[in-house]
């Protein structure tokens, strides 16, 4: 079985970085049921392509019985289908096996040599030549284009030279977006053993904390993620009952309210992409890279949707995660799975208690601190008591804010003029009005401050949040 990974980001030798495995070599790697290769079939600065190809020793797949982790009743285990089957051949949750094994510290975002680049989305494209696919390419489709994919699944037929047989189980699948190459990884390693609903061993407990571990910041708000549940842990009930309780805590821990006015993206119909709250993440963690800053605040945590983006980045060393609601605390120290986490992992993240319109001397000297969607929750009365406690009195070198922009809400579908997109929001500010506070508390505190928008611009209304990043100045210190 075959699946190629290919980009154009320039120099695109830097894939080898990425991988961990060098274009110039071919490296093996033993599996429990054969043999994965890495080979680079092109590698030049415009245009880079890792190969990975397994090969499935049928012996060793039948003969696993009984060693770790027995396989799982599907239709290959009867005693000659152990031996005769589509294993060698088509894509399946053998190689999703393959990916953690072979590419296990790029599935991690980890890159000694370019760690920046590790944590950039770049263009790429994946193509699995064959792949088994229970659903169709409709289920092929369904499941990765939420994600920000556009996806090319052409069924393989019957026989070429037998039309009218019709279309076999399998797809010719191809991916192209622009991701980490992280991120596409994961994506792969939990969908294509959905899309295969055979996975070749049992589902043990401890596939739930994989699953949570590599659908981290997609699965909880995927449109599938029942069915993927479901697949990925093999339709066992309790299993797939448990991770969708701890999915659905993630969802709450997302949302402040209960009785939210508005999603976070329009509703006419339009090409599939990250959500906005994914690219408000990922604005905030490229401006947090970008200041250099390793010891941060996210002030206002709620259930910790940005710090688990921190936590998966070892760049920042100590993190800090504060909010006045003890609840949200407790959903984030769950969504970060504290209690299961090693020592030296778990010792960079703290959770506090704090109310950001008081000072708090435990917020001091810190590099970086985020107001992520938090300010417009504060009374208009109170900002200045915010602006005291963060910027005059923390005073950390680099603060990132992003709020809603008011323009914007003319193209969310139902709501009405004057209604904000939260229940909880005291006010929602036009980019002039968010310009007008940027200038004033920048000028108040010594620092300098550049505005910009988080997803797509509209030419008349500007785009849906907007950004500051706030800049301490040297002689103000």
């Amino acid at each position: 079985m075959l699946l190629t990974l290919t980009t154009t980001h320039r120099p695109a030798t830097d894939l080898g970085h990425l991988l961990v495995k060098h274009p110039d070599r071919v490296q093996s790697f033993d599996l429990p049921a054969g043999t994965a290769h890495v080979l680079y079939p092109e590698a030049d600065e415009q245009r880079c392509t890792a190969a990975l190809l397994v090969e499935v020793d049928p012996l060793r797949l039948g003969g696993g019985r009984g060693r770790g982790k027995m396989r799982a009743a599907t239709p290959d285990t009867f005693t000659l289908g152990q031996y005769v089957n589509d294993r060698p051949y088509a894509a399946s949750s053998l190689l999703s096996s393959a990916l953690a094994r072979v590419f296990r510290s790029a599935l991690r975002g980890e890159s000694r040599d370019r760690p920046e680049l590790a944590a950039t989305p770049i263009p790429l494209e994946v193509r699995v030549p064959v792949l088994r696919c229970r659903g169709g390419a409709e289920l092929a489709v369904r499941v990765f284009a939420p994600l920000g994919w556009t996806v090319t699944a052409d069924p393989v037929p019957l026989d070429e030279t037998h039309p009218e047989w019709g279309d076999s189980r399998y797809v010719a699948l191809t991916l192209a977006g622009t991701f980490r190459v992280a991120d596409a990884l994961n994506h792969l390693y939990v969908l294509l053993p959905v899309l295969d609903d055979a996975k070749h061993y049992w589902v043990a407990p401890d596939e739930v904390e994989k699953l949570l571990r590599a659908g981290a910041g997609w699965l909880a708000d995927h449109p599938e993620r029942a069915l993927i549940t479901r697949r990925y842990l093999a339709h066992r009930r309790a299993l797939a009952g448990q991770a969708l309780a701890r999915l659905a805590e993630l969802r709450l821990a997302d949302e402040p309210s209960a009785d939210d006015s508005v999603t976070d993206e329009p509703t006419p119909d339009s090409p599939p992409r990250a959500s906005l709250a994914v690219r408000r993440r990922e604005a905030v963690l490229a401006a947090l890279r970008a200041s250099g800053a390793t010891r941060v605040l996210d002030l206002g945590c709620g259930g910790g949707a940005l710090l688990t983006a921190l936590a998966a980045d070892r760049r920042f060393t100590e993190i800090v995660g504060t909010d006045v609601s003890s609840h949200a605390l407790t959903l984030a120290a769950r969504r970060l799975r504290l209690d299961r986490l090693p020592e030296r992992q778990r010792d960079r993240i703290r959770l506090w208690q704090s109310a950001l319109t008081y000072r708090d001397d435990r917020l001091r000297g810190y590099d970086a601190a985020v107001l992520m969607e938090v300010i417009e929750h504060v009374d208009p009365p109170r900002l200045p008591a915010l602006e005291d406690a963060v910027l005059g009195h923390a005073r950390p070198g680099t603060v990132v804010v992003t709020t809603p922009n008011a323009e914007y809400n003319v193209r969310y579908e139902g709501l009405g003029a004057g209604r904000f997109r939260h229940a909880d929001h005291r006010f929602e500010w036009t980019r002039a009005e968010f310009a007008s506070w940027v200038g004033r508390v920048t000028a108040t505190y010594g620092y300098t401050g550049t505005i910009s928008g988080i997803g797509d611009d509209d030419p008349e209304v500007g785009a849906p949040t907007q950004l500051a990043v706030l800049t301490r100045q040297e002689e103000s210190r």
